[in-house]
């Protein structure tokens, strides 16, 4: 099986790990990882390395995302989606369309976010999520994050006491969804949660480029999808050796860039100085 990436489009009720076994089943190999998890609620695009692409990995976990997600307003719950017990309701029929854009506009930008506490985020070794569902309370420091884009996309609908519209987000790596819809909620007086949220981008990948998980999936080459992550820079045969063996080499460039030799990727490289030095390095294409 080729080393590179595959795309995956998440169905509802499994988690990243489960997409991550199964994969490794079916590919046939333990080296597999994934730049980003989804919640078992979420469903979209989770983007995998497989053997020599998980090197690649770590150049996207950073990548800017895109997510469409439903709130609902006048309703919080422990886990901030449909998925936790309801702590709250609040009638929130007298909200109308202007109050609720001025305030997902204070959300938008630099702003300072709070993770979810039952995030994936490590606590004294362990995930939060896994100390509240010991009982524990669990309070996550803020961080900044950039929020891009925050719109409502659809009309407001009413569900009993309860609002409920879909909204598209762009924003940078970090972000938490689910505490996008419970700050908004928090300050228009309601609380409220997220019914349900889709992953539709990361960096340049496309959820539309996915493949079905019960699909045969289909490996993304190396050099194709580094190509989507920096420019491409052919090397001679010596730089290429030369790079292979930790040396620094002379390139007409002044960013970071995916090294080609034979049009196979033997290097992803960055400037020091007045040379550049790899990041990554796949000697493999000199050896093969």
């Amino acid at each position: 099986m080729p080393a590179g990436l595959v795309l995956v489009d998440k169905p509802q009720g499994i988690t990243s790990h489960d997409v991550v076994a199964r994969l490794r089943k079916k590919l046939g190999t333990k080296k597999i990882g994934h730049a980003g998890t989804l919640d078992p609620m979420a469903t979209g695009l989770l983007v995998l390395g497989v053997d020599a692409g998980t090197k690649l990995l770590t150049f996207l976990v950073g990548a800017d995302k895109t997510y469409k997600a439903r709130i609902r307003l006048g309703q919080s719950t422990v886990t901030d989606d449909a998925e936790g017990e309801v702590l709250a309701e609040t009638n929130a029929l007298h909200l109308n369309r202007a109050v609720i854009l001025s305030e997902i506009a204070k959300l938008t930008g630099r702003i300072s976010q709070t993770p979810s506490s039952v995030s994936a985020i490590k606590v004294a070794g362990k995930r939060a999520y896994d100390l509240v569902r010991e009982g524990q309370e669990v309070v996550l420091k803020a961080r900044e994050v950039e929020v891009s884009r925050f719109e409502l996309t659809s009309d407001i609908d009413i569900r009993g006491e309860f609002l409920e519209f879909d909204v598209v987000v762009d924003c940078s790596s970090g972000t938490y969804i689910r505490a996008l819809a419970r700050d908004l909620g928090a300050s228009l007086g309601v609380g409220a949660h997220l019914r349900a949220l889709r992953r539709t981008k990361v960096g340049e990948y496309l959820v539309e480029h996915a493949s079905n998980l019960d699909a045969e999936p289909e490996v993304l080459d190396l050099t194709i999808a580094a190509s989507k992550l920096f420019p491409v820079v052919a090397l001679s045969e010596q730089q290429a050796v030369d790079l292979v063996h930790g040396k620094r080499i002379q390139l007409d460039s002044h960013v970071v860039v995916a090294a080609t030799y034979q049009g196979r990727l033997i290097g992803i490289l960055e400037p020091a100085g007045s040379s550049y030095k790899s990041l990554v390095v796949f000697p493999e294409v000199l050896n093969g």
